[in-house]
């Protein structure tokens, strides 16, 4: 059984995933998940008959890629259990106790105690209600000798007031002193979460839905205050509320009303919580149809452009309603349910309230009263209409956390659904890390050498389809060369960047930078140690200026002018009317390709590395500019070693090196006239190649 159990959670995972690239196939796949739904509900059922003699329940591992853990942050694909629910309310009673801040802390205990008043006051409130109509009434004597009725049931009211309004005052204090506590947590805990994905391997961020990503991130941040004041100043104060409410009515009223009462809560907590437990299936289903939602249209936003390129508005908008439909029907499902919970919670609650004062109606004593009435010294021990006032507004009180509670067990787990899926990223560990230990690279342009040695890699690690981009490959760069890397698409040019960058490591041989293994150094120092222009350049939603001074962020204003100015990019920044305050727009789109990459080389010209490397850098500027951006380059970046990876052969032509390669190993190593002149280049075949096109086309 529990063999079977964990195949077909493998294969439930492996549907979710056919079902996102295969959608006209959903129906029938939704069909055998259907079937698969019905085995697993039948597993339950048998594991909950075999739990007290053996644990059957088997630990269902994510399975493992590219050597790291991937997890689709959705929080259908997590298996969730009570160690895990307790495993999240440990780490965030560990925020909002820190041992380093004892200022958080005595907010925490203010706050507490703050509650501790609130709830008092709020039971002492029916009590000063019932001796005001019991003094209306004339069912009690007044407690001042020389007030009349009327005045003391005034001054009854009036304290009545006073009582209520303390009750809330002490409850807004609590919520005032807790909120730095409790935001201080979620900045903690969010912040936490930003940096360690930040810190994950390329590999994962390439895997993901970004938009996904972020969704998971938000929705978990957001959930941790919702569930730092339930668990802290809503759970506890209503088992204390009930146990004072259940202890007044035995005292006052028997075990008979008491009883009930308990009956009364024990049944609405058993039916709220049995409902919400079938409702979060529907709520994880509409999450799950929110965020497959949400990315995709992320992604057409995004891509703007390259649907507007193919006419494919129509196509993007039906495939984001396929996708709101799902998340329609989800929540239609949350919530008609929802109104079946709420109706028989008040259908419970209005049958305990019922019963309970029947049970004090039952008891009053009509002859007691009246005596009472005709002698005003005269005192009974029986029960006054202001019993039933006094026991209607207990149940009441207790009603409204009652309810609160019942809305909470639903944003509860809820929330710990959202917050599994957040914490499910901190598990992810990084394989690319820095050593413990490890020294720093301080590397210069002196002895800035770089060196490939017997370096193999794939990024399918096994099966058929596996390919090494380099297979054995070896070089080495002096200091202050500038060495170009040629090939065909495909050869592994812009694969040795993301090798010496280090968001892989090879599968076999070694990459030194320095004389130094890149394994065996710090990772942000070795990143440090170079600027990149890449192929395609992103920008941040942010302005010029900001995207330029990313490359140096304690560069000054006139350094960044200077680099700008170094790119051809000042004429440019010049003509538009913010200047260097221009948004550029979402991934840069505002900008030219040839701006974009203009801003690439400023901000790599701007971070003064003693490695350059141009990954196809300026493949999207027209051949003037191009020259003129390399000359200056050239002049400003002396003595630096630089990596050109270049398609266009017309700007490598003064390198001082030129390496070909094919099929992940060295080809070819020279000049540019040394290889034109090698009997049967490839390097020739590709320059005569450009050069044919470049002629016929002009």
């Amino acid at each position: 059984l529990k063999s079977t159990h964990t195949g077909v959670c493998n294969l439930t995972d492996y549907i979710d995933l056919k079902m996102d690239e295969e959608e006209s196939h959903s129906q029938t796949i939704n069909l055998l998940k259907t079937s698969i739904s019905w085995h697993l509900s039948l597993f339950n059922f048998c594991d909950r008959i075999f739990q007290p003699l053996t644990e059957l329940r088997p630990d269902i591992k994510t399975q493992q890629m590219h050597t790291h853990v991937s997890v689709d942050p959705d929080p259908l694909k997590f298996k969730r259990d009570k160690s895990t629910d307790a495993m999240i309310v440990r780490r965030l009673l560990g925020y909002i106790w820190p041992k380093e801040n004892p200022a958080i802390r005595r907010r925490v205990v203010t706050a507490f105690c703050l509650l501790l008043a609130s709830k008092f006051t709020n039971i002492a409130v029916p009590f000063v209600f019932k001796y005001g109509v019991d003094v209306l009434s004339g069912d009690t004597p007044v407690l001042i000798s020389d007030c009349s009725p009327v005045s003391m049931a005034v001054i009854t009211m009036l304290t009545y007031g006073a009582v209520r309004t303390a009750s809330s005052g002490f409850k807004e204090l609590q919520n005032a002193t807790f909120a730095r506590a409790a935001h201080s947590s979620i900045r903690k805990v969010g912040v936490s979460v930003f940096n360690h994905v930040l810190t994950l391997d390329l590999s994962y961020h390439l895997d993901r839905r970004t938009g996904a990503v972020g969704k998971a991130i938000d929705r978990g941040a957001r959930a941790i205050q919702f569930v730092l004041t339930a668990l802290v100043f809503n759970l506890f104060p209503t088992l204390l509320e009930v146990c004072l409410v259940t202890g007044i009515l035995f005292q006052k009223y028997g075990l008979e009303c008491s009883a009930v009462a308990l009956a009364c809560i024990g049944v609405y907590t058993t039916f709220t919580f049995a409902v919400t437990r079938w409702r979060t299936e529907f709520r994880r289903e509409m999450n799950r149809a929110d965020g497959l939602a949400g990315s995709h249209a992320t992604d057409a936003m995004i891509n703007y452009e390259t649907v507007k390129y193919f006419g494919n508005e129509a196509h993007e908008t039906a495939t984001y309603d396929e996708l709101q439909k799902r998340y329609e029907k989800a929540s239609i499902k949350t919530s008609t349910s929802l109104a079946a919970l709420n109706f028989g919670q008040v259908a419970i609650f209005s049958a305990g309230l019922a019963a309970t004062m029947a049970l004090v109606a039952g008891h009053i004593d009509p002859e007691a009263i009246m005596a009472v009435k005709n002698a005003a010294t005269a005192t009974t021990s029986g029960l006054t209409v202001g019993d039933l006032v006094l026991v209607n507004g207990l149940l009441f009180q207790l009603s409204m956390p009652l309810n609160f509670l019942g809305g909470i067990y639903r944003e509860v787990r809820q929330s710990l659904v959202d917050m599994t899926t957040m914490f499910k990223l901190l598990e992810i560990k990084p394989i690319i890390q820095t050593l413990p230990g490890a020294p720093q690279l301080n590397v210069t342009k002196d002895n800035a050498s770089i060196e490939f040695r017997d370096v193999t890699f794939s990024y399918q690690k096994s099966g058929d389809l596996q390919r090494k981009l380099c297979d054995n490959l070896s070089f080495k760069i002096e200091p202050g060369q500038r060495v170009a890397i040629v090939g065909s698409s495909g050869s592994g040019k812009s694969t040795l960047v993301r090798l010496l960058c280090r968001f892989y490591d090879p599968d076999a041989g070694s990459i030194f930078i320095g004389g130094k293994d890149i394994k065996n150094v710090d990772l942000t120092s070795l990143r440090q140690a170079m600027a990149i222009i890449p192929q395609d350049t992103v920008l941040f939603h942010n302005t010029i200026f900001y995207n330029l001074k990313y490359g140096n962020l304690t560069a000054t204003d006139e350094e960044v002018y200077n680099a700008s100015r170094l790119a051809d990019l000042e004429v440019a920044i010049e003509r538009m009317p913010l200047r260097y305050e221009t948004q550029v727009g979402e991934r840069g789109l505002k900008l030219s390709g040839g701006e974009k990459q203009r801003v690439a080389i400023a901000r790599a010209l701007l971070k003064k590395a003693p490695i350059l490397i141009y990954d196809e850098a300026t493949s999207s500027l027209d051949t003037i500019t191009e020259g003129t951006i390399l000359r200056r380059l050239a002049a400003a970046t002396p003595g630096v070693t630089s990596i050109v990876i270049a398609h266009r052969l017309s700007t490598i032509v003064d390198a001082d090196r030129i390496i070909v390669l094919r099929n992940g190993q060295v080809l070819e190593d020279g000049t540019h006239k040394s290889l034109l002149t090698q009997p049967n280049s490839y390097y020739a075949q590709l320059w005569y190649q450009q050069m044919t096109a470049r002629v016929d086309g002009e």
